[in-house]
């Protein structure tokens, strides 16, 4: 394998871990409503963090931007303003299913529509096909849709078996149907991210025009990117507050020292989810002419460290043997086709 590919793929890993890790901070917080702290994590993932990388890696960003064609840019906003939609689907998603069935329904979905989608609109995939590693790519989703169906199933035989009350010890609101039916609406809108990044290449190449470090030249993309996100968001999570009565989370809590951890760690998962874009982007600019393989990877490595969370967290606790084994396995089957997505861009 391309060395270059190989340390691509462990820097995506490394955002991988940091994706599947940022929803554990949310599990600390006392007295909030789901729409106030995913408002506060929002915040802290989609503007304060990105222009916080901005500042250090790319200082020129606002030039980069206003260099860009406004049709590249407008693009890649509304590309995120329809990610917005899949996030808080994903929230939801996470909310009643845990981390592991979260993960695995909601971007198995992803890893298949955003990786295929994208390169079937710029020609790229076509090429691809011409050659092995097309074949390779499209054996890597169908193996990784197989381990993330297993993943799935073993959720499912999990819910089955184990009581209400123990359901609850770890997931507070779970909820089977609820959370499948947000997890199916992460697949289709969610993918939009995939397709921003790639739509906004053009950025990142006015971004290395000015000499930024290639391996940041992400950073003004995911502004734009996100503030589509992040207005998406801020509509919806006003809207519930004033529904459910909970905008006065804001300022309340049981006492000032709960209120600011509440935000704290509100902050912390968004600083978590955030800091994926680094080494992805990193990672991404290893990956050749088919940068589009390094969302599959992404998709397919956090499902698996989401899932290992999830076992930390006793969302498995109460389960039959038999089907830790199955869940172990499908773990190890979407390991092995990550690394088959990431070299197929190198044959």
């Amino acid at each position: 394998m391309n060395i270059g590919i190989l340390s691509g793929i462990l820097l995506i890993a490394l955002g991988a871990f940091s994706s599947g890790s940022f929803a554990v901070p949310f599990g600390k917080i006392k007295g909030w409503s789901w729409e106030t702290y995913w408002m506060v994590f929002s915040f802290g993932a989609y503007i304060l963090f990105p222009l916080i990388a901005c500042l250090i890696f790319a200082p020129g960003f606002v030039s980069i931007i206003s260099s860009t064609p406004s049709s590249t840019l407008i693009t890649v906003f509304l590309l995120g303003a329809l990610y917005g939609v899949g996030n808080l689907s994903f929230g939801l998603a996470l909310r009643y299913l845990g981390l592991s069935l979260g993960y695995a329904l909601s971007l198995g979905l992803m890893l298949a529509i955003g990786t295929l989608i994208p390169p079937m609109l710029d020609g790229r995939l076509q090429v691809m096909m011409q050659g092995k590693g097309g074949t390779l790519l499209i054996l890597g989703i169908i193996i990784a849709s197989v381990g993330i169906a297993l993943s799935a199933w073993s959720g499912i035989l999990k819910d089955k078996v184990m009581s209400e009350a123990k359901k609850q010890e770890s997931i507070n609101e779970f909820n089977l149907i609820k959370g499948a039916m947000a997890a199916v609406l992460v697949g289709f809108t969610g993918s939009a991210m995939s397709l921003g990044f790639e739509q906004g290449n053009p950025i990142a190449e006015m971004a290395a025009t000015q000499g930024v470090d290639p391996l940041f030249t992400m950073m003004p993309l995911v502004v734009v990117l996100f503030s589509g996100t992040f207005v998406t968001t801020i509509f919806w999570c006003l809207y519930l507050g004033s529904k459910n009565g909970s905008l006065k989370n804001y300022t309340g809590a049981s006492s000032t020292k709960v209120l600011t951890w509440n935000y704290l760690f509100g902050l912390l998962a968004g600083l978590l989810w955030f800091s994926q874009f680094i080494v992805y982007g990193m990672g991404k600019s290893k990956m050749g002419p088919y940068t589009f393989t390094s969302w599959g990877i992404l998709m397919a490595l956090t499902i698996v460290f989401a899932t290992v969370w999830g076992l930390m967290r006793n969302e498995w606790k109460g389960a039959p043997t038999k089907i830790y084994v199955l869940m172990i396995l499908s773990l190890l089957i979407i390991i092995a086709s990550s690394f088959l997505i990431g070299i197929s861009g190198s044959i």
